[in-house]
């Protein structure tokens, strides 16, 4: 054994030199392997065990023989390396000794890995740049994917928008067409009854059946009379909010149905205020918003609003139901929100 091995493990490495020996001996007479072997055999039970003695003429195993293609392996260590990268599996030991590698020997397996680490590397790292590439071209694909799926989606959102303003240019045109009839109609009906109007104009068109609030007589238009007295259902309010409701011609049923929430509206919320219980038929607001729509008094008769004498207010009656109130405010509210 080499003495300045046996040095090196006492002295520098702290082993004993048992402990040197046997490493020595079954680490192919180099420090890494006895090192090796040690660490690897330093729990065995035998480890402090003298080294027995064998004959001079016996042969010592120094390396292993992989059997399937005869490569010595110096160490375990390169056995296992061996066998995980050609998957042989037959080894022996073997007497041979594997003759340490010279400095330039070293210096060249050196090399030789680098070359093969820098190879890996680069084929690594090429395998990257492809998968970043994949994956870039992957990303775009569903970018252009989402941008033709929203561009599709607004052309669609454009054509529905379109569509609907030609609808509402169609109904508005029906409409002025419709207004224009009337007026004709009821021009000609007022130069055949020497500037009078006998008929009502409603939403649907001319309504000669329709209530009049203000007009009497025989309807002939010749002379005025006092205002025709009539009873308003309850049962019918819906019918009358529909009515109201039916006028379209510039919100003319809207602006109603918000005059009647108010009148409706303030009995409910405040009972004891005097001045929510009379409306005033004279003011604007009836005269402009209510007046000329039918169902709007109606409705209010039906609610429980009676007419005076005088016949220029309405004047809620004592026994006015209150619940039908309350309903009726709320029916109002929901024609004024869908109107």
């Amino acid at each position: 054994l080499n003495k300045d091995h046996i040095e090196t493990l006492t002295s520098a490495m702290g082993f004993t030199l048992l402990k040197a020996q046997k490493g020595l001996l079954n680490g192919n007479g180099t420090v890494e392997g006895a090192i090796e072997w040690l660490d690897k055999h330093a729990e065995d039970a035998d480890i402090d065990e003298p080294i027995a003695l064998v004959p001079k003429n016996a042969g010592v195993a120094q390396s292993y023989k992989c059997n399937e293609c005869g490569k010595i392996l110096s160490s375990m260590a390169n056995l296992e390396l061996h066998a995980n990268k050609t998957g042989h599996s037959d080894f022996e030991e073997s007497t041979v000794a594997v003759k340490p590698l010279t400095a330039e020997e070293k210096k060249a397996k050196v090399e030789e890995i680098k070359a093969l680490l820098k190879a890996k590397r680069a084929e690594r790292e090429e395998e990257e740049k492809k998968q970043n590439i994949q994956s870039e071209k992957a990303r775009r694909f569903m970018g252009q994917e989402m941008t033709k799926t929203r561009e599709e989606m607004e052309r669609e959102q454009r054509k529905r928008d379109a569509m609907l303003r030609k609808k509402e240019k169609e109904a508005a045109k029906r409409e002025r067409e419709r207004l224009r009839a009337e007026l004709a109609k009821d021009k000609l009906e007022r130069q055949a009854n020497k500037g009078k109007l006998k008929t009502a104009l409603g939403a649907d068109g001319y309504n000669p059946c329709a209530i009049q609030y203000d007009v009497g007589g025989a309807g002939d238009g010749t002379s005025p009379a006092p205002a025709k007295k009539f009873k308003a259902d309850p049962q019918k309010i819906d019918e009358y909010i529909k009515k109201v409701s039916s006028y379209r011609a510039g919100g003319d049923g809207q602006k109603c149905l918000k005059i009647l929430l108010a009148y409706v509206g303030n009995v409910v919320d405040k009972p004891d205020e005097e001045k929510f219980r009379t409306i005033n038929m004279e003011n604007k607001a009836f005269k402009t918003k209510v007046k000329p729509f039918l169902g709007a008094k109606a409705l209010l008769v039906a609610v429980g609003f009676k007419q005076t004498e005088a016949g220029d207010a309405l004047i809620l009656k004592e026994d006015a139901d209150r619940d039908t109130l309350k309903e009726t405010k709320e029916k109002l509210e929901k024609a004024y929100a869908s109107y």
